[in-house]
C-alpha cells in the first residue's frame, strides 16, 4: 500500500518518490485513465502522511499517483527550500513528463500541499498546457498572521482548472481570504473547506473520512471540466 520506489533520471531533474498503481477494482469514474502526481510542503517529504493517505485513496478509487520530492529536499532530508523555486518547478515538469511517457494519454493532474501545492501552480500559470487540472491542498495564502503579503501574483495568469482544500483554521490564508483570492483566477474552481482542522489537513479525527472525500470532489470537480481536445 506504500507504492513502489520511483526513479527517473532520464531528464535534466531527477524524479524521485513512489508510484501508487492504480486499482483494477477502483470505480475509476472521470479520474478512471488519470495521473495524479502528488508532492510536499517546505518542511516535509513526500512521504508526509497526508500524501500517504491520499495516494492509497486515489489508487484505490482507479487512478494512478506519484507521490514525489522536490529537487530541494532530494538534495537535503531536511530544512526548507531557500531560493530554489525554479529548479522546483523544473522538477514538477519533469514529474509530468515521466508520467505522460509512462502513462501515454493520461489525464495529468498537478497537486501538493503547501508550498508544493505553489509550486504547481506558479509552473502551471507558466504552462497552461502541462496539466489538465490542480490539486492544491492548503495552499499557502500568505505567510502566517502576515494577510498583506499575498502569494498570488501569478493567480491571473493561471488557466488550468484548480479544486483548492484548505483546513477553516489554517493560518496561512482564511476561507474568506481564500474565496477572495480565487476569483482572480480566471480559471474554473473550486474550494473545499475542511473543518476542524488546520494547515496540516490530515488529524486523528479525520483520518479516516477525509481522503475520501477529496477523491470525491476531485472526480465530480473534473467530471465538471470538459478535457480539452487534442492537438
Amino acid at each position: 500500500m506504500e507504492g513502489e520506489a520511483y526513479l527517473d533520471a532520464s531528464g535534466p531533474e531527477t524524479v524521485r518518490g513512489f508510484l501508487h498503481r492504480a486499482s483494477d477494482d477502483g470505480a475509476g469514474g472521470n479520474l478512471g485513465g488519470s495521473a495524479l502526481i502528488l508532492t510536499h510542503g517546505a518542511g516535509a517529504n513526500c512521504q508526509a502522511p497526508l500524501l500517504v493517505a491520499l495516494a492509497e485513496a486515489f489508487a484505490a478509487a482507479g487512478t494512478t499517483v506519484l507521490r514525489c520530492d522536490l529537487p530541494f529536499r532530494q538534495a537535503k532530508a531536511h530544512g526548507p527550500p531557500l531560493r530554489t523555486a525554479e529548479r522546483d518547478q523544473a522538477g514538477l515538469r519533469a514529474a509530468v513528463e515521466s508520467m505522460r511517457r509512462r502513462l501515454r494519454g493520461a489525464r495529468i493532474i498537478l497537486g501538493g500541499h503547501s508550498y508544493g501545492g505553489r509550486m504547481a501552480s506558479m509552473l502551471a500559470a507558466d504552462e497552461p498546457g502541462l496539466a489538465e487540472a490542480l490539486l492544491l491542498l492548503s495552499y499557502p495564502l500568505h505567510p502566517p498572521q502576515k494577510p498583506a503579503q499575498l502569494r498570488t501574483q501569478h493567480f491571473a495568469r493561471l488557466r488550468t482548472p484548480a479544486l483548492f482544500v484548505s483546513g477553516v483554521r489554517d493560518g496561512f490564508g482564511t476561507t474568506a481570504e481564500l474565496e477572495a483570492a480565487l476569483a482572480l483566477i480566471p480559471a474554473r474552481t473550486l474550494l473545499l473547506p475542511v473543518a476542524g482542522t488546520g494547515h496540516e489537513l490530515l488529524t486523528k479525527a479525520n483520518r479516516n473520512e477525509l481522503p475520501a472525500k477529496i477523491v470525491g470532489a476531485l472526480r465530480e470537480f473534473v467530471a465538471a471540466t470538459p478535457r480539452p481536445a487534442s492537438p
